[in-house]
């Protein structure tokens, strides 16, 4: 299993384990698998399917990252209430919020919580994310992925991510590995069924939905 693009999309429906390999790949680089870095998240003991798989992988890296982190969409709010506990620590230096938008991330939207973590955050290092679309507007996920560009063409920074957003998959320049059915295999975007269902939803709407909404009456 080779990640020779600065980014990776790993693409599948619902239980294919992208998750899973998402995890195995945070016990590999040392960070937890509930999400965070080296630094940011005291580490807890792997468990799980991510750490099983882990055990049954032997990673081999070009150059080892200095900085490593894992966004997971459900550890925002924990993330969130760190930096509140910093900012009242007497023992912590500096500003917390300093890389976040400059307050704390409780007192924005989801959207831009999310938005500002991952603009602050994403930097030289590698970086596993895992459905960081979850609460953004299409127009921030077009934001993404032009933050995600001017990583990948920086040459400092390696992503691997988990997503079922076609804006996302269309990064130019990424791999998209499917892990539907079998062996992990690289795959083009307009093969893959995100492309496919929701380019037919959009274009003809009456023929994907009339099937769903209006089904046969029972003999």
């Amino acid at each position: 299993l080779e990640f020779p693009a600065a980014v990776t999309i790993l693409v599948g429906e619902n239980g294919s384990g992208k998750s899973t390999l998402l995890e195995a790949l945070a016990v590999l680089l040392g960070v937890p698998t509930e999400g965070g870095s080296r630094q940011e998240t005291a580490r807890a003991e792997h468990a799980g399917s991510g750490a099983a798989l882990a055990r049954a992988l032997r990673p081999s890296f070009l150059r080892r990252p200095r900085d490593a982190w894992f966004f997971r969409a459900e550890s925002l709010v924990r993330f969130a209430d760190l930096l509140d506990e910093r900012e009242v620590d007497p023992d912590f230096l500096g500003d917390p919020y300093q890389e976040y938008g400059g307050r704390s991330l409780h007192e924005r939207s989801h959207g831009e919580a999310f938005f500002d973590v991952l603009g602050g955050r994403l930097s030289a290092g590698l970086f596993l994310l895992d459905e960081p679309e979850a609460a953004l507007s299409p127009q921030r996920q077009l934001a993404l992925l032009v933050l995600l560009d001017r990583l990948a063409r920086s040459g400092e920074a390696q992503v691997v991510m988990a997503t079922h957003s076609p804006v996302l998959m269309s990064l130019p320049g990424a791999a998209l590995l499917s892990l539907d059915g079998g062996a992990p295999r690289r795959i083009a975007l307009a093969e893959t069924s995100h492309y496919r269902v929701t380019r037919g939803v959009l274009e003809h709407p009456e023929r994907w939905l009339r099937p769903l909404l209006d089904p046969e009456p029972p003999p």
